[in-house]
């Protein structure tokens, strides 16, 4: 693991910590090398299911989008409007790195790609 990803990680415990209501993750792994940012969405899923806090999650990686949502919006250009929404509620599998490896992945994959070819 990465020097950031232990401060990432204690970012988040140090956000946790107050029990908020809602916690909005702006693009929270970005900066992560694919090792890092694996183990630590795996970590914040089960984190945010056992305390059971609403999360907004604004990522520009599909692949993030799918392996840690159960809803996902997809924005126009400014202004910003609703294009589409997908809910995944259907899938049981809850850990983001074991999600990516469903068959059911790659489709909804392709799915999201085609709304953003007219974004």
């Amino acid at each position: 693991m990465t020097c950031l990803y232990y401060i990432q990680a204690v970012a988040l415990i140090r956000t946790l910590a107050i029990r908020p209501n809602i916690l909005l993750l702006d693009e929270p792994f970005s900066r992560l090398d694919i090792d890092s940012r694996l183990a630590i969405s795996d970590d914040v899923c089960k984190i945010i299911k056992e305390l059971g806090i609403t999360t907004i999650l604004i990522s520009h990686d599909i692949a993030e989008a799918i392996s840690m949502s159960d809803r996902i919006i997809i924005l126009t250009k400014r202004p910003a409007k609703i294009k589409a929404v997908l809910k995944l509620d259907n899938i049981d599998e809850d850990i983001p790195s074991k999600r990516r490896k469903l068959p059911l992945f790659n489709e909804l994959y392709n799915l999201l790609w085609k709304e953003f070819d007219h974004v």
